[in-house]
């Protein structure tokens, strides 16, 4: 079984907790299909912005709350206490949300005392003193413009209730916990003021911002309290060229955080202070009952990830650096950072499963250095011998993390739920329709498919592609900003990092890996349309018909050390 981090206790399995999933023992504490792809960069930069501590306040002062710096020091992390799990104080940022969303929330949504408290902090708006208008300036006017300004950063859930919506993460006062309404306790209580209203929210419940955002924080901590040699061995090995900046622990906790921070920063000041002051500049009250409910700050423990997983999060973490520095839009650096996310989710599915569950017959050695293949077959399915490998793939990598949840370790704990159930009177349910659809194979097939990984949406034949965000992420997470490499060398980062196959030798090797005889030839030009793609989008330098450079050009070209 994995090794858990943080140290933190194993749930009893046989009594409904979370790790009673046969998905969650081997991957964590959760990737789950319910949360988007922008919840999960919202839920990791939630973690990294806010503060945090390690077991409350049973442990010494050093372990105790760290405030808000992005990652732990690396002494803690490498010596984090047993048994206590990572806290972070997650503001909710209700009054916001609702003078924000309420009004294109549904109607049905929309509960009386809601209303009445936007309306009040409207009127308490109108009339303070630190909102400066100029003259002649209808106050109302400007309050409905800036509605519509903040409702501009809605980032998903708009088909939600406005409370369980999420911002763009353009500014640490934008970024919010999850806070569900209970209707049906709110009908209980029969419920009349905002004040009892407020005890009607849930801060803790978890359903989109489901813990995947938590896991990948933990992965890049998991990654930092490596012992540099050990990192520095295998990224040679699996020939990624690093820079100590992007191996060396101490600078990539540093380097990293100040990156994320930027990230966060890259909106007008103006925006921040004013999502704050309408937050908190009349309606005090609201953020205390929220966020400090017993006159301290409420936290969140966070859930683990598996200790083995510090290799593909060292690549994340060298990938979301990169994207960081990038010279480009926010709203893009955005855009990338989401395809970040879900990558990195849909290779630790697939990592995970080939420590745990080889396809049999198959050296890991001889594959990328996680031992799965991911191969790419053109956007217009026109190459048919190589769209079939790719569909093969797919079904491979299925077949992966299907079996990788049913090793016998999985399956004897699996077993002892079930005596347990029975022998206590407790209905039985098998756990594996569940951990497939939402924990395992179905989620890696979904999440690919929100991102254009894998097509089509619906219907057989699925296999993998890219799309030009796609190919334009990739490009930037593996070639510096502002630098350049052969093409040859992007091919073989391609695979070292995903696994992806795109040329007549990476598809050979995807042919084994899915159990199939290798193809001595497969038609060649198998990857022409990646360097239309690459041309099209100014990011092939060709230098003559056998050499090409694929260049980031979203950088001054500085060499940083």
């Amino acid at each position: 079984m994995a090794d858990r981090y943080p140290p933190v206790p194993y749930e009893d399995v046989r009594y409904g907790g979370q790790d009673r999933n046969p998905a969650i023992q081997l991957f964590g504490r959760r990737f789950f299909a319910d949360q988007t792809v922008a919840e999960l960069l919202v839920e990791l930069l939630l973690v990294a912005v806010s503060e945090k501590r390690i077991g409350g306040n049973s442990v010494s002062s050093i372990q105790g709350a760290f405030q808000t710096a992005v990652f732990p020091a690396i002494s803690l992390l490498r010596n984090w206490p047993q048994g206590l799990a990572l806290e972070y104080s997650a503001k909710a940022r209700l009054n916001l949300k609702l003078f924000s969303f309420l009004g294109a929330s549904r109607v049905d949504t929309r509960h009386k005392t809601h209303r009445d408290h936007k309306r009040e902090l409207l009127q308490q708006l109108s009339k303070t003193e630190r909102l400066s208008v100029s003259s002649g300036t209808d106050r109302n006017e400007v309050l409905r413009t800036l509605e519509n300004l903040f409702l501009g950063f809605q980032g998903v859930g708009g088909n939600r209730t406005w409370c369980a919506q999420s911002f763009l993460p353009v500014t640490t006062e934008l970024l919010a916990g999850e806070s569900i309404w209970r209707e049906t306790r709110a009908r209980a209580k029969n419920v009349d003021s905002w004040m009892d209203a407020l005890s009607c929210f849930s801060h803790s419940q978890q359903i989109f911002l489901a813990r995947g955002g938590e896991l990948l924080y933990l992965q890049i901590c998991n990654v930092l309290r490596q012992e540099p040699v050990e990192i520095e061995r295998w990224s040679k090995d699996a020939g990624l060229g690093l820079l100590p900046r992007e191996y060396l622990p101490d600078q990539l906790r540093d380097v990293l955080g100040s990156a994320l921070m930027s990230v966060l920063r890259s909106c007008p000041d103006a925006v921040g202070q004013l999502a704050s002051f309408i937050d908190t500049g009349v309606d005090a009250d609201t953020t205390a009952h929220t966020d400090t409910p017993d006159g301290e700050l409420r936290f969140t423990a966070c859930g683990w990830c598996s200790g083995e997983s510090w290799p593909e999060g060292l690549l994340f973490a060298v990938e979301l650096l990169r994207v960081c520095e990038a010279t480009m839009d926010p709203i893009e650096k955005l855009e990338l950072l989401e395809i970040a996310c879900a990558l990195q989710l849909l290779r630790s599915l697939c990592a995970q499963s080939a420590r745990h569950a080889p396809l049999a017959g198959n050296e890991v050695k001889s594959l990328n250095p996680f031992g799965f293949v991911w191969a790419l077959s053109d956007p217009e399915g026109q190459h048919a011998v190589v769209k079939q490998i790719s569909r093969r793939c797919v079904n491979a990598v299925e077949r992966l993390i299907h079996d990788a949840i049913r090793i016998p370790e999985i399956r004897s704990i699996v077993a002892a739920q079930k005596r347990d159930d029975e022998g206590h009177g407790r209905r039985w349910k098998d756990p594996y329709g569940e951990a497939d659809s939402r924990y395992g194979h179905k989620l890696f097939v979904t999440v690919a498919k929100r991102i254009g990984l894998i097509v089509p949406k619906r219907g057989a034949g699925a296999r993998f592609v890219l799309n030009d965000r796609l190919l334009r992420y990739l490009v930037i997470a593996l070639v510096r900003p502002g630098e350049r490499m052969t093409y040859e060398t992007f091919k073989q980062l391609l695979f070292a990092h995903y696994g992806i196959a795109a040329d007549d030798t990476m598809l050979g090797r995807a042919c084994e890996w899915c159990g199939t005889k290798r193809l001595s030839t497969i038609g060649g030009a198998t990857d022409s349309w990646m360097i239309e793609m690459l041309d099209a989008a100014g990011m092939l330098l060709k230098l003559s018909d056998s050499c090409s450079l694929v260049c980031n050009p979203f950088g001054d070209g500085g060499n940083k050390q």
